[in-house]
């Protein structure tokens, strides 16, 4: 998950990071490695913290307001943190990078998530990936993972059949 995230944050960072003259070459990944781990990092300390309604509302969010929720904030609050600490950036330069990336970035996971015809993202093996494989197995258990009995859901279903 967190490699397909890089490569996604690398896809849409040339503005925001790769060209930015504040972010030096040389420390390009180190950026692009920042966004990824403050993005999933936030939304683990999310769900850890039992904010998933967070977490839903950003996946149920239409792409173009993905950067209004708040976990989007949440998200650029901690990027602008790592890149002030890491890059000694000033508050206000690292708000403009994270204000121009995140949402973006953001938006593209959540329309590739959405996409039934995009299998790089989805939404169970996300959730996977934040709760350390726990909530992704309840996921897959309850809506048919087991393919041999339909789930839980499929064995509930068989008690009214």
């Amino acid at each position: 998950m967190l490699d397909q995230l890089k490569g996604l944050v690398k896809e849409y960072s040339a503005d925001a990071i790769i060209t930015n003259p504040a972010i030096p070459n040389e420390r390009n990944d180190e950026a692009v490695d920042l966004a990824s781990t403050s993005i999933l990092g936030s939304l683990k300390n999310m769900v850890t913290n039992g904010n998933i309604s967070e977490v839903e509302n950003l996946f149920n969010t239409t792409d173009q307001n993905v950067g209004n929720t708040a976990a989007a904030n949440n998200i650029k609050g901690n990027f602008v943190e790592g890149l002030v600490h890491k890059f000694g950036l000033d508050q206000g330069k690292a708000g403009q990078i994270a204000s121009s990336l995140i949402p973006i970035v953001l938006s593209k996971l959540v329309s590739k998530t959405n996409d039934p015809n995009d299998k790089g993202f989805d939404l169970s093996s996300i959730m996977g990936s934040l709760t350390g494989g726990n909530m992704g197995d309840m996921l897959g258990k309850l809506t048919g993972g087991d393919e041999k009995d339909g789930g839980i859901l499929g064995k509930v279903k068989g008690l009214f059949n």
